[in-house]
């Protein structure tokens, strides 16, 4: 009897607090709902990568196409400055051609190099036009970085290392050398030249033992 009656509490108490009937289905809205979350993050960051992978492609589009251009308009860059440069140099070919075709009629030959030293003159001018100078040499100092030194020559009354002549003439593109100057240095001691030693010729009738 005592067993039965210690048992009755615990079971009253369980049907004094029962379990809610849509407990399960709280959680199982719960849970759909959190699903749901989930997906509209999951659609919202694939649209993103979308957008982002559209951009980039855009984005190469542009690029390309930005080569092409560029590729393009260098060319005619290019062109364009060699055409402004041949209309150029077209007068000082012009003049040539007429101080040639007139050659024979010049009786004097200091009025010929007058006129070739006009169409020189010409032609240098030009060039400075482009930014293109003439290295100065002769009387310079020797600088290996303007003057490629051809050989040595001995001026006492000179300095060392100056330049006595120009072989050919150097030329420089504002701070770039497009070709040193071909020089000739001077050289106050020079070192002697090496004597050549005589042969000595035997006669034939010497070299016969007296024949």
């Amino acid at each position: 009897m005592s067993e039965e009656k210690s048992q009755e509490p615990a079971e009253q108490q369980k049907q004094e607090h029962p379990i809610p009937a849509d407990n399960a289905e709280h959680k199982d809205h719960h849970k759909n709902d959190k699903t749901h979350k989930l997906h509209e993050q999951i659609d919202k960051l694939q649209a993103e990568k979308d957008e982002v992978f559209a951009r980039l492609q855009r984005l190469s589009a542009d690029y390309q196409n930005y080569q092409k251009r560029s590729a393009r308009q260098i060319a005619e860059s290019i062109a364009y400055e060699k055409e402004s440069i041949i209309k150029s140099l077209l007068p000082v070919l012009d003049n040539f051609d007429h101080t040639l075709a007139n050659a024979e009629n010049i009786p004097d030959v200091g009025e010929m190099l007058k006129g070739i030293k006009i169409i020189y003159d010409q032609f240098t001018a030009v060039l400075k036009t482009y930014g293109i100078e003439q290295i100065s040499a002769v009387g310079e100092k020797f600088d290996p970085v303007y003057h490629q030194a051809l050989t040595q020559k001995s001026e006492p009354d000179k300095e060392e290392m100056t330049v006595l002549e120009e072989f050919r003439k150097g030329y420089k593109l504002g701070d770039k050398i497009l070709r040193p100057a071909v020089v000739i240095v001077n050289k106050k001691t020079l070192p002697p030249e090496p004597q050549k030693e005589e042969e000595t010729q035997v006669s034939d009738s010497g070299s016969k033992d007296g024949d």
